[in-house]
């Protein structure tokens, strides 16, 4: 008789399951190497920012909802969290960022994940993750700001006085971590200033269902366009929110547009900017070279108005947009994103990155595609193969799966 093995239960804490993860906890579940189990808040979350799609159909994993609730340390956190790990007794849990700060604050938590022998695993990107002794300066030379561009201070007594705690916050859960598993490479850079152990780091990086994408992109190549052919379009992706800065793009279009007669813009996304936006291109006078395609989740029409554009733009904050034009091998322009733009664009190679906030400048790189068709189908290339090649979604399961067996093999 063949004794049944059981499977590590890989217990993942998250404020909500925006399609990407759905993608990624599935194949990470169809390894049939762990049991992946999730908790998510049930209604109205602190972590989510508004529109971010959630679609928890076709998830193949296990999805247990509680409700959240603020803390006296001001951060959201999940209830009866301790009775979730006592019922499900999980090998390992990935927790982030703020719910970690649970597992100092709250002591009897922390008895319970010791008591069930849990290996604590932290997902960090880590993006504006100071080092040690470093936060102050560091915050003082790049501000903090929320989607909607309010500024955090980053002066003052309880400024230092936030910075100093948070500090070492960050040094005593760094010690309680059997890993982390992180989005950027200085990650590495990072951690070990907090004593963290630099064998127990590791970059996953980050990816949408790029094998959905690729089908995707196969299919729209047979369906007829969207749109009629323009090769001065360019294409953003994303939520309409401030930080995203949609408006210095369409600032952008209307310097180039003497130009190129024809330039266009297409903005795929929706969010409580929209109207101001069009208001934007009413008072430039380019309405009719922006189209507001609103916010598609379907990938086959995504991969239709990518393989319809010359150039993908991200004006401001974000990440996996850039992963989903690079399938579709468009050239990338983009700034200060979330870390992950470091990775996946290479200067000159498959895109250029343009000074933060600059109209200028980015107005200079668009340009500087435009009037090159084969420099721009170059580059485009080359973002298909940095995908195809070195980062999609198998290549970050591949990353967590080494992690978790790290912990798993190392546990006490």
């Amino acid at each position: 008789m063949i004794k049944e093995t059981k499977k590590p239960k890989i217990l993942f804490m998250f404020g909500g399951l925006p399609h990407y993860l759905i993608a990624q906890l599935n194949k990470l579940h169809c390894t049939d190497m762990f049991e992946v189990i999730v908790v998510v808040p049930a209604g109205k979350r602190a972590t989510i920012g508004k529109g971010v799609e959630e679609n928890v159909k076709g998830n193949l994993f296990q999805v247990v909802y509680t409700e959240e609730f603020i803390t006296f340390y001001k951060k959201p956190f999940h209830k009866n969290f301790s009775e979730i790990l006592q019922t499900i007794q999980p090998d390992i849990l990935v927790t982030m960022w703020p719910y970690v700060l649970g597992f100092v604050l709250y002591p009897k938590l922390w008895k319970v994940v010791k008591r069930l022998n849990i290996s604590l695993v932290l997902k960090e990107i880590p993006f504006m993750v100071p080092k040690l002794g470093e936060s102050s300066s560091f915050y003082k030379q790049n501000p903090v700001f929320d989607e909607n561009l309010v500024q955090e201070p980053n002066s003052g007594f309880f400024f230092l006085l936030k910075n100093f705690v948070i500090e070492r916050l960050r040094k005593k859960y760094y010690s309680r971590l059997s890993a982390t598993v992180n989005y950027v490479e200085e990650a590495k850079n990072i951690l070990p200033t907090y004593n963290f152990p630099p064998d127990k780091i590791f970059v996953t990086y980050n990816s949408p269902d790029t094998d959905e994408l690729f089908e995707a992109k196969a299919a729209a190549n047979l369906l007829p366009p969207l749109l009629p052919e323009n090769k001065h379009r360019i294409l953003h992706v994303g939520r309409l929110v401030k930080w995203k800065k949609v408006d210095l793009l369409i600032q952008s279009v209307s310097r180039l547009k003497n130009k190129y007669a024809d330039i266009e813009l297409v903005v795929i996304g929706k969010g409580p900017e929209e109207n101001a936006l069009k208001k934007l291109a009413e008072e430039l006078k380019i309405s009719e070279k922006i189209i507001f395609a609103g916010g598609i989740y379907q990938t086959v029409q995504l991969a239709q108005y990518l393989k319809e554009s010359s150039i993908y733009v991200l004006a401001g904050m974000g990440g996996l947009s850039i992963n989903e034009a690079m399938v579709c091998g468009k050239p990338i322009i983009c700034s200060v994103c979330d870390g992950t733009e470091k990775h996946l664009v290479r200067n000159g190679y498959n895109g250029y990155f343009f000074q933060d906030d600059s109209l200028e400048d980015l107005s200079e790189k668009i340009d500087l595609l435009l009037s090159n068709p084969q420099k721009m189908n170059e580059m485009g290339e080359n973002s298909y193969k940095i995908i195809a090649n070195e980062i999609n979604i198998n290549t970050v399961i591949t990353k967590y799966i080494e992690a978790f067996n790290f912990v798993l093999k190392n546990k006490k």
